[in-house]
């Protein structure tokens, strides 16, 4: 079997449990990042652990990559490993599949100066997909992947955010 036609048999196996019990495609992710002393941060998550650090510029250590790197990381992995289970799901033929992200960001608001916000000012996504589709058809796939994308929409739409702080225990 054909990775495509993999894909495309594993997410209709996950549908059909979707369609016969909703309730099963409600999920909550929970990791959590700890630091001590530095900057040097590590977030795990179900086995699975990713360290971040900031540069040397700003009093960090510099070794490891900086959250931004995951978040562009996650955008970008999302979006191309959303296409290509789309287009699996859709029986459309293509190979390669590369997405190139680039943020602009006024730095100063990261250490709370002038008047913009720290988050990102602009965001380019350029998708490559080598495919024989035509253009019309690789276009709004990838326009519905996107619309299905968690890291790319958490990016575009505004939704609701909280927190709470609480005394650290031990």
């Amino acid at each position: 079997m054909s990775s495509s036609a993999t894909i495309r048999a594993s997410q209709e196996r996950v549908a059909e449990a979707f369609r016969r019990k909703p309730s099963v495609a409600l999920s909550t992710a929970k990791g959590r990042a700890s630091i001590g002393d530095g900057l040097l941060c590590h977030y795990r998550q179900d086995g699975y652990e990713a360290a971040m650090d900031m540069g040397t510029v700003l009093g960090g250590a510099g070794v490891a990559p900086t959250p931004g790197f995951y978040f562009r990381a996650a955008i970008a992995g999302c979006a191309a490993i959303g296409i290509k289970m789309t287009a699996a799901r859709e029986g459309l033929e293509i190979g390669a599949v590369d997405v190139d992200v680039e943020m602009d960001f006024d730095d100063s608001a990261l250490l709370g100066m002038g008047n913009n916000s720290a988050a990102p000012l602009d965001t380019r996504l350029v998708i490559s997909i080598e495919s024989r589709e035509d253009d019309a058809t690789l276009q709004a796939m990838v326009d519905r992947a996107l619309a299905a994308d968690p890291f790319f929409l958490a990016l575009r739409d505004r939704q609701k955010v909280t927190t709470a702080v609480v005394p650290k225990q031990g």
